[in-house]
C-alpha cells in the first residue's frame, strides 16, 4: 500500500548531497505544475522549475528550496538533481536579500541597455533569491 510505503529522498548538487532522508511523500514543482509523490508510483522524470521540495516525514515537513535541474523517481526512490538547493535551515537571508536587490538592479539595466541575455540571467536570479527567501519564511 502506498501509505505505509517508504521514499528515499535524495537531492544532490554540483557541490554535493544536500538532503537524504526516508519519507512518505515529496512535493515538487515542476514546468508543468505541482507533483506529489508517494510509495509505489510510477516511475518518472521530470523537469523541475524553481520552488520548495518539501519532504513529509512522520509528523514533520521538511523543506528545501530547489533551483532548477530535474526529479527522477523509481524503486521508490526519488532523486532530485538540481543546479543547486539549500536546506531551510541553512538559508542565510540576509544573502538571498542582498542577491534579490542586485537582480533588480542587473534586471534594470539590462532593460536600459535592451541587452535580452543578461536581462533573462538576472530574472532567473531574482527567482531564485525570492525561492530562498520565501523557503526561509515557511
Amino acid at each position: 500500500m502506498a501509505e505505509n510505503s517508504v521514499i528515499e529522498v535524495s537531492i544532490v548538487t554540483p557541490d554535493g548531497k544536500v538532503y537524504e532522508e526516508n519519507a512518505k511523500m515529496l512535493v515538487v514543482t515542476t514546468k508543468v505544475g505541482q507533483l506529489g509523490i508517494m510509495g509505489d508510483h510510477v516511475p518518472l522524470i521530470a523537469n523541475l522549475d524553481v520552488d520548495q521540495a518539501r519532504v513529509e516525514r512522520d509528523g514533520n515537513t521538511d523543506i528545501v528550496a530547489v533551483n532548477g535541474g530535474f526529479i527522477e523517481f523509481a524503486d521508490n526512490h526519488a532523486t532530485i538533481v538540481a543546479d543547486s538547493a539549500e536546506n531551510q535551515s541553512d538559508i542565510d537571508v540576509a544573502r538571498a536579500e542582498n542577491a534579490k536587490s542586485r537582480a533588480e538592479k542587473h534586471i534594470q539595466e539590462a532593460k536600459a541597455k535592451n541587452d535580452t541575455d543578461s536581462l533573462a540571467r538576472a530574472q532567473v536570479a531574482l527567482r531564485k533569491a525570492i525561492n530562498r527567501i520565501n523557503t526561509s519564511k515557511i
